[in-house]
This record gives C-alpha cells, sequence and structure tokens, in this order.
C-alpha cells in the first residue's frame, strides 16, 4: 500500500485527501457498476487513502451497503465515516433529527456496513424541528455505547457548532469548500480552528466544473447537479468561461485543473481534508498527484484573483435544497 501525507481530524490521523463515496452510487451520473465501483474502492485503500466518507442517504442505503460488502476485510486501514438526519424513503428526500430517528438509522447503518463501530459519525443536516443540542445528545450517548467513535457535523454554521460542541466535542465539520464555493471562509473555518474542530471539504473541485469534466451540453438528464442553478442556462455559460480561465492557470503551474483545486483547498488552513468523489481511478490517481507537483504560491494567488468569494454565477442550491442547510451565506450572496 502507498503512504499518503496525512492530516488530523479529531482524534484520526488520515490521509490528506480522503474519498467521498457518494456518487459510486447517488446523485451523479453516469454511475458504475458494482464492479467498476468495487475496484475503485479497493484502489483508493492501495494508493494510500485512509478516509472513505459515506451516509445513510446515498443510494438510500446502498453505498453504505456497497462499502459493506467491498473493504470491510481491510477495516483496519482506514477511518470509517458516515452520516444521519437527511436520509429517504421511497426515493424520497427527508429530514429527521430526533433522537429515535438518529438512534434507529444508526443502527441500519451499522447493519449495512458490516461494522459494530463507525469512526466518524455526523448529521448530514440540522432538522429545525429539533433542537442540535438534542440531536448531538443522542450521538453522544453512541459514542458512550462504543457504537461510534466521533461526532460530526454538516452543512452547518459556525453558530450551531458552537451550541453542539457544548454538548460534546465536535471532531469534524463538513461542508461545500473549493474556489467558486468559499463560504466556509466566512465564519466556520475561523469556529473550527477555535474549537479543534478539523474541516471535510466537499465537492473540492466544485462539483466536476473545475476538474474539466463538464462541458457546455450540460449534465445527463437525472445528474443531481442539473438541478443547481449554477449548472444550468447562462449561469452555467458563465461559469464555464471562469473554469477555463482556470484551465490556464493550472496549465501554467504545470498541473491538472483538479490538482490546482486540491492545491489550493489543501493551502487555506491545516486542518483541511478534501474528499473529492470519483467513479475513475484514473480521475482518483490525478488527485492523488497533487502530492508530486507542487503549486506555486503565484499559482495560488492566480485562483483567489479569479475567484473571489461570491464569484460563481448562481445560487448554490435550488429553494427546497438551500431550505435544509444552515450554512452562511456571502452578504450579496443569490439564493435561490
Amino acid at each position: 500500500m502507498t503512504s499518503l501525507p496525512t492530516r488530523t481530524i479529531g482524534p484520526f490521523t488520515v490521509s490528506a485527501i480522503g474519498l467521498g463515496c457518494m456518487n459510486l452510487s447517488h446523485a451523479y451520473l453516469p454511475r458504475p457498476d458494482a464492479a467498476a465501483a468495487a475496484r475503485l474502492l479497493l484502489h483508493a485503500l492501495d494508493a494510500g487513502v485512509t478516509f472513505l466518507d459515506t451516509a445513510a442517504l446515498y443510494g438510500f442505503g446502498a453505498n453504505e451497503e456497497l462499502l459493506g460488502r467491498t473493504v470491510m476485510h481491510r477495516r483496519a486501514e482506514f477511518t470509517l465515516a458516515s452520516k444521519c438526519v437527511l436520509g429517504g424513503a421511497d426515493g424520497k428526500r427527508g429530514i429527521d433529527g430526533s433522537p429515535e430517528a438518529i438512534t434507529r438509522t444508526l443502527e441500519e447503518s451499522l447493519r449495512r456496513l458490516n461494522v459494530e463501530h463507525i469512526d466518524l459519525y455526523y448529521m448530514h443536516r440540522l432538522d429545525p424541528k429539533v433542537p442540535v443540542e438534542e440531536s448531538v445528545g443522542a450521538l453522544a450517548r453512541a459514542v458512550e455505547a462504543g457504537k461510534i467513535g466521533a461526532i460530526g457535523l454538516s452543512e452547518m454554521s459556525a453558530a450551531t457548532l458552537r451550541r453542539a460542541h457544548a454538548v460534546h466535542p465536535i471532531a469534524a465539520m463538513q461542508t461545500e469548500y473549493s474556489p467558486w464555493t468559499r463560504n466556509p471562509e466566512i465564519a466556520v473555518l475561523d469556529a473550527c480552528a477555535e474549537l479543534g474542530t478539523g474541516f471535510v471539504a466537499f465537492s473540492p473541485v466544485a462539483r466536476g466544473l473545475l476538474a474539466g469534466s463538464v462541458g457546455a451540453e450540460g449534465l445527463p438528464q437525472g445528474d443531481l447537479r442539473g438541478g443547481m442553478p449554477r449548472f444550468q442556462g447562462d449561469n452555467l455559460a458563465k461559469n464555464l468561461q471562469m473554469a477555463e480561465r482556470f484551465r490556464a492557470i493550472a496549465g501554467e503551474a504545470g498541473c491538472s485543473m483538479a490538482q490546482l483545486c486540491m492545491a489550493w483547498v489543501l493551502s487555506r488552513r491545516d486542518f483541511i481534508v478534501p474528499i473529492p468523489g470519483t467513479t475513475r481511478i484514473d480521475h482518483l490517481d490525478d488527485l492523488l498527484g497533487t502530492f508530486t507537483r507542487p503549486v506555486s504560491a503565484e499559482a495560488l494567488a492566480a485562483v483567489d484573483a479569479l475567484f473571489p468569494p461570491n464569484a460563481a454565477a448562481g445560487p448554490r442550491y435550488a429553494a427546497e435544497a438551500q431550505s435544509q442547510v444552515d450554512t452562511e451565506v456571502w452578504e450579496d450572496e443569490q439564493l435561490a
């Protein structure tokens, strides 16, 4: 097994780039078949990735089942993260942060993953009907019972992080972070630094747009991104123009677009661990190649100049999805 640089997330030492497993089973198209998904997961472990991230929502349990039957014979080699609160039934999403639902979802996740213990277990979203203190209390009891090792939050604000942390230490905050989505810089990154909470960056290559995998033709019918305003109409056209300028910076820096994204995210704070997702082994190898392609401070500054906060055209989420997140927004940010 290859060894990669490491970073610390709560009590865990993990590879400085982890793997988001969502699009092996959920949301993005095209999706790999089971054999290809298994090959990618095993290749990730062989390549030195020691942080795998899944959730009860992904494939409505199918993603956890995929990990459960594919990599658990190598359980000692990686830190396992999953999530609760945001789930689904009959193909529809729903939020339930009640202690009873959290306890039930955790038992279902343990069964699907074929484990007795999940290292890092997140609240995937904040349930506005349930005080975060009650939800975290249920997770704290799961820590005491030995069913999870640490607690995380996803897509939540600095204020919510502090409330949760007052109940039980929060090991990680997971939120979208890339050159074109810089909302964590408003308050959450500072709060993480203050509390000793690690930050896990999902979609660090801008949902594929800053890796060159989205074109003017848009996305396949049924791809989750197709419902996001940034991937629609004039917004997509404007964002692709910025992506082409980003491509030029990467070319001058002697790295791929994905590697430039990863280098930028890793450079922001030493407690950030990005978890890009991919369905292709060559793309994964390119992402991990970031560690062998040093990027100059000048190139990173050029990225900053191209993507000041709130530079992306269009809202991050459509109205329903935006209503389900608790993250801070820029003063002049366009919302659905």
